[in-house]
């Protein structure tokens, strides 16, 4: 078997629409059932949290490369913290990294939903491993490795080994789980600035008052609004299933 090659063969073929998966409205509550078990739980979102984190990360590090700044690198941690390092003279462009953390798992868990319901699940779980290998590039610690490369392995994995029907099923999994997991994050930075205060200096809303002066509330608000419009989104087709079973 020539691993190397069917799996190039496979991540290739897998850019392209498939049959759209036939969600029944059982399969959906499953679904959500394993979304919820996998960020809810305090066992469970000690690892799931994990990929939460990359792609609060990468969020920032996308944002900081679009804007021009050099990027230094990026760590993951396993308590679920991370910091990306960036460079830049402009404090618009350094506030405009800075937002693109807690909305970013939202966004990313819309799409995979959206995509998982359109026949473009395997797309976006390939293209997800293809994103994860390019921020190796800028991965600067042994945990950041690690979490990544943990990542990157399942979904080549799934990829070469699982049928495009199901992939599309574990897009929407996913996509549940990580817009869950952004109110989950979203809940606790805003216990950091209400009960946690000592905790501020961690806060991407706090460092974004530093930096423009707009009040950190302002800040958490606008988080929460695109998590929302992310959740708009993803409940469009899942809406579908749900008047179509009930």
């Amino acid at each position: 078997m020539n691993i190397p090659g069917d799996l190039w063969q496979a991540l290739a073929e897998s850019f392209r629409r498939t049959d759209l998966p036939a969600i029944s409205f059982t399969e959906l509550l499953l679904a959500v059932v394993l979304a919820t078990a996998l960020s809810i739980p305090s066992r469970s979102w000690k690892y799931f949290g994990l990929l939460a984190t990359a792609v609060h990360e990468l969020g920032h590090a996308v944002a900081a490369l679009t804007s021009g700044q050099r990027l230094s690198g990026i760590r993951l941690r396993l308590d679920h913290s991370g910091t990306t390092t960036s460079y830049s003279r402009s404090r618009l462009a350094a506030a405009w990294s800075c937002f693109w953390g807690y909305p970013v798992p939202a966004i990313v868990g819309a799409a995979f939903v959206m995509c998982g319901f359109s026949g473009w699940g395997p797309a976006s779980i390939a293209g997800s491993a293809v994103a994860l290998v390019a921020s190796l590039l800028f991965i600067r610690n042994l945990a950041g490795f690690l979490i990544t490369a943990v990542a990157i392995v399942g979904g080549l994995t799934m990829i070469l080994v699982v049928p495009d029907a199901f992939v599309g099923h574990v897009a929407v999994i996913l996509g549940l789980a990580l817009l869950v997991g952004a109110v989950r994050d979203l809940i606790k930075l805003a216990n950091v600035h209400v009960r946690r205060r000592e905790r501020l200096s961690t806060s991407d809303a706090y460092l974004l008052y530093r930096a423009t002066a707009v009040p950190s509330a302002i800040w958490i608000t606008l988080f929460a609004a695109l998590v929302g419009g992310s959740w708009f989104v993803a409940w469009q087709p899942i809406s579908t299933v749900l008047l179509r079973g009930a």
